[in-house]
């Protein structure tokens, strides 16, 4: 019976095999490992927040620049990190999906889950941190916050699975991915929020699902904050489609990607 079985636990034990060989490589060789993970995102917050309190009096929502700009920078960075980590699963780990038992599902939901749980961690780290040294007076509405972190990272998980196929059977389209979405960090309301656009930026901009995913995580932090805009189903939609479209594309190409 106990032989029976194993085959069903099979892909999670190849998952966590998958996700321990990236923490070792990807932060057990740095000095300071994890500590990076969690620097790097205080430094943009703090950095953030210093310049432009030298231009504002205060930030659009609330008193502190610091969890005004936390808000907005770190379900953006969650995003950011497991689309960039999901779109190059494939890549990384490419001498391993030689072997049968390994299939691209798992190389891209190990990436998944353990970019997300750092990007947790990180998030739990920095904004326990601000309250903590800042007199915020917060009110926090995790049901809220939580839902805005799912919508970051089930989004990232889409994207990043369809530009997994598009990297490997198109290589010059993550050059243009990369052309393309650099303005994302300026464009996804990381510095300011939804209402304080003129009516033709705010036309355009509402088709970027991250400007939703910043809006409904500032909604956690600011109960006097709506965020009327923002649609759940909009981000879904676009996670999904990609998600699933990508999926598909990868069962009938991945084989043939890269001499797989």
């Amino acid at each position: 019976m106990k032989v029976a079985s194993l085959p069903k636990y099979r892909s999670g034990r190849i998952m966590i095999a998958l996700m321990l060989r990236e923490m070792s490589t990807t932060y057990g060789r740095s000095p300071g490992g994890y500590l990076w993970a969690i620097m790097d995102p205080v430094a943009a917050v703090v950095l953030l927040s210093f310049a432009f309190s030298l231009l504002l009096r205060a930030p659009s929502l609330g008193t502190s620049f610091l969890l005004f700009y936390a808000a907005g920078y770190l379900p953006f960075n969650l995003y950011n990190m497991v689309a960039n980590t999901t779109s190059r699963a494939l890549r990384f780990s490419r001498e391993l999906l030689a072997y049968p038992d390994v299939t691209f599902v798992d190389a891209l939901f190990a990436r998944f889950i353990l970019n997300t749980l750092t990007q947790l961690i990180v998030f739990i780290v920095v904004i326990s941190g601000i309250l903590a040294v800042i007199d915020t007076t917060a009110i926090l509405d995790y049901p809220q916050i939580l839902h805005a972190l799912f919508l970051a990272s089930i989004l990232g998980l889409g994207l990043g699975t369809l530009n997994a196929f598009l990297f490997e059977w198109f290589p010059a389209w993550m050059q243009v991915w990369s052309i393309l979405t650099r303005p994302l960090f300026l464009a996804s309301g990381i510095f300011y929020i939804f209402e304080d656009l003129p009516r033709v930026a705010q036309d355009l901009l509402w088709y970027n699902p991250l400007f939703h995913v910043t809006g409904l995580m500032r909604a956690g932090f600011y109960p006097s904050y709506r965020a009327a805009y923002a649609s759940t189903l909009f981000v879904m939609a676009i996670a999904l489609i990609a998600l699933v479209l990508g999926l598909l594309l990868l069962r009938k190409h991945y084989r043939n990607l890269g001499e797989l």
